[in-house]
């Protein structure tokens, strides 16, 4: 937190005041000086608190593990967007995605098709969007696997699992795991989930 004066900070920053009918996803690639990581809900601009730890250590967890063992026809991106619909582009903090999803250099979002897995690393403020509104939102715009991941009371993360109901266009919880997560979908899998604190895992 600050210790400069609101006036101060006022005048250092100025708050992108929205049009009528809200920010549409091109606005996030238009608008100047918007912190790094913002995302757009609902036509609302989004800005995501600084990270934990514990939030850190579990992306680079599952990123390197994920990049480990996933076929060579498939990627994995950290913190890139997906532009849902016109009036929502979050931000996942992993994704899974086909080789070629990513067309060139200056893309700035992927299409909802082109994700094969959403990964959301619960925080204090998140846990709303993250619990409830944007697995909503992946799953109408079908998105087939999404996992949210939580601390747990030892400190390790817990890995709750999903997958999409195409009839419903809602996701089914397929499993809860602690210390070791085993899957055979989106491709067969093992992440040692206490190895969180390892530099390397």
């Amino acid at each position: 937190m600050s210790a400069a004066p609101d006036r101060e900070l006022s005048e250092r920053y100025h708050y992108p005041v929205p049009p009528a009918e809200g920010w549409t996803a091109e606005d996030l690639d238009r608008l100047p000086g918007l912190p790094r990581r913002t995302e757009l809900i609902d036509g609302s601009l989004v800005f995501m608190s600084p990270q934990t730890g514990f939030h850190m250590r579990t992306m680079r967890l599952l990123e390197h593990s994920l990049l480990r063992q996933a076929p060579d026809d498939l990627d994995v991106f950290r913190e890139f967007s997906i532009k849902l619909d016109s009036r929502n582009r979050p931000e996942p903090d992993v994704l899974v995605v086909p080789l070629g999803a990513d067309t060139g250099p200056k893309d700035t979002c992927l299409q909802p098709q082109d994700v094969i897995l959403a990964v959301e690393v619960v925080s204090e403020e998140s846990k709303a969007r993250d619990r409830d509104t944007k697995p909503r939102k992946y799953a109408a715009a079908g998105v087939v696997h999404f996992w949210r991941v939580e601390q747990g009371p030892d400190g390790l993360p817990v890995v709750y699992v999903y997958e999409l109901d195409p009839a419903l266009k809602a996701y089914t919880p397929t499993g809860i795991h602690h210390n070791a997560l085993k899957l055979d979908v989106p491709f067969p899998l093992s992440i040692d989930l206490t190895a969180i604190n390892q530099r390397r895992p």
